[in-house]
């Protein structure tokens, strides 16, 4: 177990830093306006009666009914409240990836702002973090939306999402999650890769479990998502398949086919100028001279792209001073 997670203060060489929140609780909204006043209250309340130290970050995606203004009114009031108010509507992966760029938390937990994710299991979360994990997953175990058009895809994505990541947990659309902030700075987020967090956290080495949290029907508003993100979210898994097994090695999958098609060309190669030479058959109009060409011309493409990626890959990391190790704790013996 790790200790001193939620400890309210540091100290270091016998100085007291500034106080640290213990808790970042980034929400990313849009349009909704009426869910916010309650929100904020039982995030405050239930954060407060635990005895944590918190801060709420609330990032407005381009709302349009209103949301932007009341944040930024109550943010101006209350020394709790961060307002993050985007130009645009950039999506939810955009926007909490901003609310992760301004948490300042030991622990940051995010949720949604449609009440459906019920702030009172924040600090059920937070007391399993401190067991040692790195991220902890709500489970909806109990869902309260429809069969047809939620429930039923949302089992069919979360069972191909654990077969392909390898990262067994129930429920990958839950929005409520506690992470340690080491964690949440090491993750890079684009296109709709927040629904894959725990899988980007397993890339970076995370311990991550899951708990069944409470969920409640919509109160206010209608739900922004629909069977339209099904093709985004195919897309962004083969990305994560990809960066979980190749991420610092693309070399190992595009050389590995680029290979195995160079060496088929060549066979169907050597075979064709075999039959060409003993039988003196005519092989210029034969399917096979084609497929040779094209498997030694495809074979060859691949390898460049492996080497392309190689050099991408290096350029990730050296230009941004990215180990392409984590570090979990360092464990020596003191000095007197």
């Amino acid at each position: 177990m790790r200790s001193g997670l939620l400890s309210n203060s540091m100290e270091e060489d016998g100085v007291i830093s500034a106080i640290i929140p213990q808790v970042s609780v980034v929400v990313p909204i849009k349009d909704e306006v009426e869910s916010l006043p309650h929100l904020l209250e039982a995030i405050a309340t239930i954060l407060t009666e635990s005895g944590l130290t918190y801060e709420i970050i609330c990032v407005d995606d381009g709302s349009s009914d209103g949301s932007a203004q009341y944040l930024k009114t109550q943010a101006e009031i209350r020394s709790d409240l961060k307002a993050v108010i985007l130009r645009r509507n950039y999506g939810q992966t955009a926007a909490m990836a901003a609310g992760f760029n301004y948490a300042i938390g030991k622990a940051v937990v995010t949720l949604d702002a449609d009440l459906q994710n019920d702030p009172a299991d924040i600090p059920m979360l937070l007391a399993k973090l401190e067991e040692g994990y790195d991220l902890v997953s709500g489970w909806r175990k109990q869902r309260q939306d429809a069969a047809l058009t939620r429930l039923l895809p949302s089992k069919i994505a979360n069972w191909l999402i654990r077969r392909i990541t390898s990262v067994h947990i129930h429920d990958y659309g839950c929005s409520l999650k506690a992470y340690r902030a080491e964690l949440v700075a090491d993750m890079n987020l684009y296109g709709e890769l927040h629904r894959f967090l725990p899988a980007l956290a397993y890339i970076e080495g995370a311990r991550i479990t899951e708990m069944p949290v409470r969920h409640h029907a919509r109160r206010f508003g209608q739900s922004k998502y629909g069977l339209s993100r099904t093709f985004r979210v195919l897309m962004d898994l083969f990305t994560i398949a990809f960066m979980k097994k190749f991420l610092t090695r693309p070399m190992h999958v595009f050389g590995l086919w680029g290979m195995v098609s160079i060496l088929s060309g060549g066979a169907i190669g050597i075979y064709l100028t075999w039959v060409k030479i003993i039988f003196h058959e005519d092989i210029g109009n034969r399917p096979l001279l084609i497929l040779a060409v094209l498997l030694l011309v495809t074979g060859v493409q691949l390898f460049c792209f492996g080497l392309l990626a190689e050099l991408l890959m290096r350029t990730y990391h050296e230009s941004q001073g990215r180990p392409i190790y984590r570090v979990r704790e360092v464990v020596a013996k003191k000095t007197e």
